[in-house]
């Protein structure tokens, strides 16, 4: 293979994942931008999220722990499982559930203290400015130097029956940001960077819970991608 071929190739995967994916993508990003509209414009969809933000404060890290283990690795796994073939029902045994469902528990923590970070040192606004500036440093900082590579390394772990020999294989090969990562922060880019815009249209304890809805699909597309 040619190196103008191989180096094209990992632009040409997250295309075409991201191509794959624009609809039920737009899809969810129109109905999250709804429920933000309707937080500000509705007084029952305020009231009921009100309610959601009380118990999310009161909870705290536990809130992050349990709904991003549940939408980021239970759901999805238990989908994979059921619904969606032969092939991923014996790709994925209950053994690996626990650990996706794991690393998605840990993930709540990490998302969330990103969040409160951000609150923090950029504000807890939500006008345009600040919006944009935390939208960049998701996308362009938290995402392609941490949230991606490690989230491609452990599926790509799990994938291997825990296995790390083939992981730090394909690691040490030339190349693995370009051939593994990259293609999937294309494919993040195209369903997140819309998506964080929104999410940070909300009050810093209601981002997670919209993140969290978000993500639920954006696993799917990642096992998806990994295990092709």
């Amino acid at each position: 293979m040619s190196a103008s071929i191989s180096q094209a190739a990992p632009w040409k995967a997250g295309l075409r994942s991201a191509r794959a994916h624009i609809v039920p993508g737009l899809i969810l990003q129109a109905l999250a931008l709804a429920l933000v509209w309707s937080y500000y414009r509705s007084s029952g969809t305020h009231a009921a999220l009100s309610r959601l933000m009380e118990f999310r404060q009161r909870t705290g890290f536990g809130f992050a722990i349990v709904s991003t283990a549940l939408f980021g690795g239970f759901l999805p796994f238990a989908y994979l499982r059921r619904f969606h073939g032969a092939a991923d029902h014996a790709r994925y045994d209950w053994s690996q559930g626990a650990v996706l469902t794991a690393f998605w528990a840990y993930k709540g923590i990490e998302v969330d203290l990103f969040y409160r970070i951000l609150a923090r040192t950029v504000g807890t606004g939500h006008g345009a400015g600040t919006i944009v500036v935390k939208a960049l440093v998701d996308q362009l900082a938290y995402c392609p130097l941490l949230a991606v590579p490690v989230m491609v390394a452990v599926y790509a772990w799990i994938d291997a029956h825990f296995d790390p020999r083939p992981v730090l294989a394909d690691l040490r090969a030339p190349g693995w940001y370009g051939r593994r990562a990259f293609p999937v922060l294309l494919s993040n880019f195209g369903v997140w960077a819309p998506a964080v815009a929104i999410i940070y249209a909300l009050p810093t304890p209601l981002q997670l819970p919209l993140q969290n809805l978000v993500l639920c699909f954006y696993t799917l597309l990642i096992a998806h991608q990994t295990g092709s």
